[in-house]
């Protein structure tokens, strides 16, 4: 596998935050900042015997879903940034990654309908990891599993996890969580 960090990449915060600035209107500003070798690995740890269709959720310059259409996945990555974007879709075309394999659009996530993928990825802000997972939790079919990089959903039950502090991924398979939020729900009530 090819390496997944080019120098001329953003090296620190300052000129993450010129690429990919923050998303007016959400609940908490989510800069880009890419994910590490080891942050990928783990990811791709977490979807070890898992196949079909990937949505990586803020996918910037592409290298969670490079890496997980290498493993097989159909994979969509979902970006606001069209330098980022353009960035992606060259690099795919220069390694030669079909468009039946990994494909990005300039979409906004919040506002497209994710039930038709069975794996997504998120390396997102810990200020929208909530509200994110209430949309999961509402679009996801029941096989479906998420992995967090980084920042792990608030309210749901921590089932998986790869690597240890900034490289740490968390894993959570979407009936299991349903069921623990629908038995706490219930605890509650009575």
């Amino acid at each position: 596998m090819e390496p997944l960090h080019h120098a001329w990449l953003p090296q620190n915060s300052m000129e993450a935050q010129a690429l990919h600035p923050p998303i007016a209107g959400k609940e908490e500003m989510v800069p880009y900042l890419p994910s590490s070798r080891v942050q990928t690995v783990n990811v791709m740890k977490l979807l070890e015997g898992r196949s079909g269709r990937l949505a990586d959720l803020g996918s910037g310059d592409g290298r969670l879903v490079f890496a997980a259409s290498a493993a097989g996945f159909r994979c969509t990555g979902f970006e606001i940034n069209s330098i980022l974007v353009s960035y992606a879709r060259s690099k795919a075309r220069w390694i030669g990654v079909p468009s039946s394999q990994a494909v990005f659009v300039k979409t906004d996530f919040w506002k497209t309908d994710l039930s038709s993928y069975n794996n997504v990825t998120a390396f997102l802000a810990p200020g929208v990891m909530g509200v994110l997972g209430e949309k999961l939790l509402k679009e996801l079919p029941s096989d479906a599993r998420v992995i967090a990089c980084r920042f792990p959903f608030p309210d749901w039950p921590q089932q998986l996890s790869a690597g240890s502090g900034l490289d740490e991924t968390f894993g959570y398979d979407i009936s299991t969580v349903r069921s623990h939020l629908r038995d706490e729900q219930e605890t509650v009530l009575y």
